[in-house]
């Protein structure tokens, strides 16, 4: 059985040849099979799929590309392992190279940026190939032409900011280039990507037919992400975007927080754009469509072992869950002293979680001991750990993975990355908005605007309290026999001390704007963990330094993988790859500092 998808149920796309030079406008060009099949309607389409289909990244996907676990479009090592969010987890000699992007001491020759910028430039040359074909083609109606344009301007700024936001100094490529090889990375790359995405604004419809294709709002949505991410922020024209969302679109909150990560509740009211996905369809490596850059981040232990246990919640992160009497935050305390863990404890031997008051979201994001794990059983602790002393107490993070009673259809049933599932990544959501609205606010520094990030925040905060994980559990030692649900555990009972509180009327006000500041820079982080942002989050604030050299000190305190590491200025833009630089001499520029 295969999971019913909308636009990237694959087909093998024809690989063409075509010449840059003027001529190209003039005649078809000529390879080796008949390329005229593109220049209709149903050609563009196809051409158009195979963008979609690399969209998300991945060592593998349907179409070959091999670019590399970098590529991933969750950015899971470059935006989250490389923050304090996350650790790259799992075992410190498998994938060795995502071990220096976890350390901030990546190379120009490590293959994670390799992999990125292979994939960017494999999308950005899949669309503007497919541009240049649009140009060319006759008989299409005005609408359908501007459709195909919108669509792949959407995903050519896609590609473009995801470089971007690893690189900052990267190739800008149109379907005007006469020779790619010549054009240097030494442009700002926001104006292309701004004037991309601008068009597809004013030229995508407000709704799709097909479930997975850009909307109005998802280009409004990415245009303001990529506002709040040129520097200095932008925040005079993400404003207008996303009111424009809020005000006009029909986005609105789900009910439960989980919702947002559950395959049976994709594309619900608060998607805004998703990355599709799809398993056992016949399509490709291990019958997988969609995002293959987290195929190594699912459970590795005994029970449910999948590959390969990357992608572990790190410490940090779970003491940020913490809350206060009221349920609020713990701001300047929260890391002081670590939640308690069964970090180096045997699963057969006693522990006693926590009776702390946390923040829900936490045991929805993180998956610790004692707690159940969807319908997969009780977490026994570190039996389901690859590797503790490299990567920790907590398993991957589950919002991606698929319920045991998925296993059969949803989740792959070939090749050696088992745990690959058919949950799409949902990139963009309306608590994005919310939450960047908020920020926007802020920057306002007015009561009137203070008061309204409060509310904004408050309403993500509110949702939070609408979902928490059931079943006490009682039994503290967890040896295999107590797979998966034999123990002591009442059902009725919360799985922990849950407490999650909207802020009282008038505190962002009262508290003045760097408070309320903080208070938004919290919930983003609470409410998007371990989804590939928050290191990019930190460096455009500008407190990614202080905030990552405290992390690295304050985790000595779990496990010495962070040992001796410093953030430097260098670190906050990954290398340009050696090999890319060496195929362009005198072309491309390394960024500073390698």
């Amino acid at each position: 059985m295969k999971k019913a998808k909308y636009i990237i149920a694959f087909t093998l796309l024809i690989v063409i040849s075509f010449s840059c030079s003027e001529s190209f406008f003039d005649k078809k060009p000529i390879g080796s099979t008949s390329e005229t099949v593109f220049y209709t309607e149903k050609g563009l389409e196809s051409l158009l799929i195979g963008v979609y289909a690399v969209a998300g990244g991945g060592i593998q996907n349907t179409t070959g590309s091999g670019s590399g676990w970098g590529s991933s479009a969750t950015n899971w090592t470059f935006g989250s392992a490389a923050s304090d969010d996350a650790y790259k987890g799992s075992d410190e000699g498998d994938q060795v190279p995502a071990n220096e992007v976890e350390r901030w001491n990546q190379l120009p020759n490590n293959e994670y940026p390799a992999g990125k910028w292979k994939w960017q430039m494999l999308g950005v040359t899949r669309i503007n190939t497919m541009l240049r074909i649009l140009k060319g083609t006759e008989g299409l109606t005005a609408p359908v032409a501007t459709s195909f344009e919108a669509q792949a301007k959407f995903l050519r700024a896609w590609f473009n900011f995801e470089a971007y936001l690893v690189f900052k100094n990267i190739v800008i490529l149109t379907e005007d280039t006469e020779d790619p090889t010549t054009v240097p990375n030494t442009v700002d790359a926001i104006p292309a990507i701004v004037s991309d995405l601008t068009y597809a604004v004013a030229n995508l419809p407000a709704t799709q037919a097909q479930k997975g294709r850009p909307t109005k709002w998802a280009a409004e949505a990415l245009l303001a992400r990529v506002h709040l991410n040129s520097s200095p922020i932008n925040y005079t024209a993400a404003k207008p975007l996303l009111d424009d969302i809020i005000t006009n679109s029909g986005k609105s909150l789900v009910t439960k927080f989980f919702d947002n990560y559950r395959i049976a509740t994709e594309h619900n009211a608060e998607s805004i754009f998703e990355i599709e996905a799809s398993v056992n369809n016949g399509s490709g490596y291990g019958s997988y469509t969609g995002e293959m850059g987290i195929g190594l981040n699912w459970p590795h232990g005994s029970d449910i072992g999948f590959c390969c246990g990357f992608h572990q919640s790190s410490q940090n992160l779970v003491n940020a869950y913490k809350v206060d009497a009221n349920g609020l935050p713990l701001f300047t305390t929260f890391n002081n002293v670590d939640l308690k863990n069964d970090q180096g404890v045997p699963s057969e031997a006693t522990f006693v979680p926590f009776t702390d008051e946390v923040d829900p979201r936490l045991d929805l994001t993180v998956s610790r001991r004692g707690i159940p794990y969807m319908d997969w059983g009780v977490n026994r602790g570190r039996d389901w750990i690859r590797n503790q002393p490299d990567g920790g107490p907590y398993l991957p993070a589950p919002k991606w993975f698929a319920k045991k009673s998925e296993k059969a259809t949803l989740i792959t049933n070939s090749g050696w990355m088992s745990g690959v599932n058919a949950n799409n990544w949902r990139a963009i959501r309306y608590a994005h908005v919310l939450l960047w609205r908020a920020e926007v606010a802020v920057s306002e520094n007015t009561p009137a605007s203070l008061a309204y990030a409060e509310q904004l925040v408050n309403m993500v905060r509110t949702r939070a309290a609408n979902e928490i994980v059931m079943g006490r559990v009682t039994t503290y030692e967890l040896p295999p026999a107590a797979y998966p649900f034999n123990v002591t555990i009442d059902w009725n009972q919360p799985a922990a001390n849950y407490k999650v509180s909207p802020y009282p009327v008038g505190t962002f006000v009262a508290q003045g704007q760097a408070n309320a500041l903080r208070a938004v820079q919290w919930e983003l982080r609470l409410e998007f963990a371990m989804e590939g942002q928050r290191f990019f989050d930190l460096r455009r604030w500008g407190i990614i330094k202080e905030t990552l050299d405290a992390f690295a000190i304050a985790d000595l305190r779990t496990r010495q993988f962070m040992k001796d590491c410093v953030f430097t200025d260098k670190a906050k833009w990954a290398p340009i790859p050696q090999a890319q630089i060496d195929l362009q001499p005198g072309v491309l520029v390394q960024n500073t500092g390698y």
